[in-house]
């Protein structure tokens, strides 16, 4: 017989509003789950669990009533926020011991949208220091893990929300990805990881990515759970700089949608770095081709679209959002720090101001150059990751953060492309390699299109579904 945690975030709602299931009752089936399974696992998974607080929100939601018209689909399920999302009254560290203690007086728009929507948070999801790595391994704490293999990583630097929904601790879990931090841990924990168009989702009040770069987004087991939690998420605020055009519908509704024959572009060679590209991901990509001209898709391989020296561009960028958050901390604050932070920081703040307006002009020109290139596609596909996931440990090198920040390039290849050109991606979980961990496989699509690319996701899930496919640690 299935078990709570079994069903999908959708499943999990309907019970509620047909009054089968009630959000407290929900709520401490997670909260009894997450007594169950290895306290190293869940301590990685989670920053902060706050079971009292999630048991106050459950009755809360509880004491509502049946979910009336237009409410959200998820309305009394779990979920739980990244540490680095402002949750007022909650501690919020951004995944560094320089902000222990810190509880922030205001909740930003992700938060709200998820307490709008009348979801149960049960704490905060583990992060790297301030989101930087694309491994999650903070000082001080267990790192979070894949559950395929615990000796593994579960990536970054969404890395705590990915390992908590593939061990089934939460349904279904928001991430924010300015290089790749939604669909690296996806890639790595056998989830789907949909990280939306830039403007999609709102900043507020912070507004803190100068760069426009990074985005929240939605960490699943299937597509229409992550298309239900981004139109939770999704919607702009009056003083947001940038938004994306109203879809047609809701983004769920896109995912019970054919996409249509679609042109689909495809490259596996390397965008950001000369990296080794491991066989089984290159066989699982050559499969996936394969899938999508079964399906009657239209499958062409094309160039990459971005070149060699946007990396460099990049960097600058990634450089100076880093010194961002280190610049206002005070001396004491400042010793915390780990070395890849500090410089990344220290890089950051060597750059000027003319230097870094300069590159950030040449950012946009090279989207502006990828998107006319790829314009003629409905879709773009290439692997998410290099490698299957890596041991814990096999990225990190604090004797020498170039060499830690170049190994990470070389790990995740394609993913920041599509952080600079603003595309929607998305990371579906469609193989298994021969010693049973996940590998994903990414897809793009123009700005704006998340409707089309959700269809498309869907379809692939069709075909080669992967819901029941369960971790050892399930």
């Amino acid at each position: 017989m299935a078990e709570l945690h079994d069903l999908t975030a959708l499943e999990q709602g309907a019970l509620i509003r047909t009054g089968e299931i009630d959000p407290v009752e929900l709520t401490e089936h997670y909260l009894d789950r997450a007594e169950r399974l290895p306290a190293s696992y869940v301590d990685g998974a989670f920053a902060l669990r706050d079971p009292d607080a999630a048991r106050l929100r459950a009755r809360e939601v509880a004491a509502i009533g049946p979910v009336g018209e237009g409410a959200s689909p998820l309305a009394g399920v779990p979920t739980a926020i990244k540490d680095l999302n402002l949750t007022r009254g909650v501690p919020t560290s951004f995944g560094s011991p320089a902000f222990a203690g810190y509880v922030p007086e205001v909740s930003d728009a992700v938060t709200l949208a998820i307490e709008e929507a009348g979801m149960v948070s049960l704490g905060k999801t583990s992060t790297p220091e301030f989101g930087s790595p694309c491994y999650t391994e903070p000082e001080g704490r267990p790192p979070a893990v894949t559950p395929w293999d615990t000796t593994r990583m579960a990536g970054g630097s969404s890395g705590g929300a990915a390992a908590a929904v593939a061990a089934g601790l939460v349904p279904v879990a928001q991430g924010s990805d300015g290089g790749g931090s939604i669909r690296i841990p996806a890639s790595c924990c056998g989830l789907v990881g949909l990280k939306p168009s830039r403007g999609r989702i709102s900043g507020f009040p912070m507004y803190g990515d100068v760069t426009g770069l990074s985005t929240s987004g939605s960490i699943a087991r299937t597509v229409a759970d992550a298309a239900a939690l981004l139109d939770v998420l999704a919607g702009r605020r009056a003083g947001d700089p940038y938004w994306a055009p109203e879809p047609s519908g809701t983004f769920l509704a896109a995912a019970g949608r054919e996409p249509g024959r679609l042109r689909i572009a495809v490259f596996d060679t390397p965008a950001i770095a000369a990296a080794p590209v491991d066989p089984e991901v290159t066989r699982a990509f050559e499969e996936t081709c394969g899938l999508l001209v079964s399906l009657g898709h239209a499958v062409e391989g094309v160039p990459v679209p971005i070149p060699p020296e946007a990396v460099s561009t990049f960097e600058i960028a990634w450089a100076v959002l880093t010194a961002l958050s280190t610049v206002p901390l005070a001396a004491e604050q400042r010793a915390l720090i780990r070395p890849l932070t500090r410089w990344l920081g220290e890089w950051g703040e060597s750059i000027s101001g003319p230097q870094f307006g300069l590159a950030i002009g040449q950012l946009r020109r090279y989207a502006a150059e990828a998107l006319v290139a790829l314009a003629p596609y409905d879709a773009v596909l290439t692997p998410t990751l290099a490698t299957t996931p890596l041991p814990v440990g096999a990225l990190r090198d604090d004797a020498d953060p170039r060499a830690d920040f170049e190994a990470q390039k070389r790990f995740t290849p394609w993913t920041s492309a599509w952080n600079v050109t603003g595309m929607p991606a998305i990371s579906l979980p469609l193989h298994m390699s021969a010693d049973g961990l996940p590998i994903g496989m990414m897809f793009a699509a123009r700005p704006a299109e998340e409707e089309l690319l959700i269809s498309l996701a869907a379809q692939l899930e069709a075909a080669l579904p992967w819901k029941d496919r369960r971790p050892p640690l399930w």
